[in-house]
C-alpha cells in the first residue's frame, strides 16, 4: 500500500462583498483546502497506480469535513471543485488519483450531490498556482455557478510531493446575469439539469 504522508494542510477563504454594482444581501463565500503529501510514485514509472485512489479516500473525507467546517457548516453550500498539482519528480497521472477520493468525498458529505465535480490538474514546482473550477453541486448547466478559485501553497509541491485541493462555494457569482438554468430550477436528477 503506497503511503501519502501528509506534510501540511492550508485553508484559503474568500468573502466577496462587492463587484461593482450593488452589494449583495449576503457576501459570497468560497473556500479551498489544500493538502501537501508525499508522492510515493515519484521518480519512476509505475504501471499500476489506480488502487492508490482507495488509499486516498480517508484524506478526501478528512479534507471535506475540514472544508465544510471552514465554510461555517453545510447549509447553503452549492458549488464545488477539485484539483491537484504534482511536483517535478511525478507525472500528471498522479494528480488523477484525486478524482475518486476528492470528488466522492464531497458528493457524499454534501448530501449525495448529483453533478460531476469539476477538476483541474497540472505539474509544477514550489509555489505553483492552480485555478480550481467550480460548478453547481446538483446541475452542471447552472451558469451562475461557473467560477474558479486560484489556490496554491508557497512551499509546495516539492519535486516528490503532490498538492491535493478541494474547493466549495456558497451562492452564485456576485451579479450573475448570464441566463440559462437558474439554481432554483434545478431538478437534481441527472447531474446536468
Amino acid at each position: 500500500m503506497p503511503e501519502f504522508k501528509l506534510r501540511k494542510t492550508t485553508v484559503i477563504m474568500e468573502e466577496i462583498h462587492h463587484e461593482f454594482g450593488p452589494a449583495p444581501d449576503k457576501p459570497r463565500r468560497r473556500a479551498a483546502i489544500l493538502a501537501v503529501v508525499s508522492n510515493p510514485f515519484a521518480g519512476a514509472y509505475h504501471a499500476d497506480i489506480q488502487g492508490a485512489m482507495e488509499d486516498l479516500k480517508p484524506l478526501g473525507l478528512m479534507l471535506t469535513d475540514a472544508l465544510i467546517d471552514a465554510m461555517g457548516g453545510i447549509e447553503g453550500i452549492d458549488g464545488y471543485g477539485k484539483g491537484a498539482i504534482v511536483g517535478s519528480a511525478g507525472e500528471l497521472e498522479h494528480t488523477a488519483l484525486w478524482h475518486v477520493p476528492g470528488g466522492y468525498a464531497m458528493r457524499e458529505r454534501l448530501g449525495e450531490a448529483k453533478a460531476i465535480v469539476p477538476s483541474a490538474m497540472k505539474s509544477g514546482g514550489i509555489g505553483t498556482r492552480l485555478d480550481v473550477p467550480l460548478g453547481h453541486i446538483n446541475a452542471a448547466y447552472v451558469r451562475s455557478h461557473f467560477d474558479a478559485m486560484e489556490v496554491g501553497v508557497p512551499d509546495g509541491p516539492k519535486p516528490d510531493e503532490i498538492v491535493f485541493a478541494l474547493a466549495m462555494a456558497r451562492g452564485p457569482r456576485v451579479h450573475s446575469r448570464m441566463g440559462g438554468l437558474e439554481a432554483w430550477q434545478v431538478k437534481g436528477e441527472d447531474g446536468l439539469r
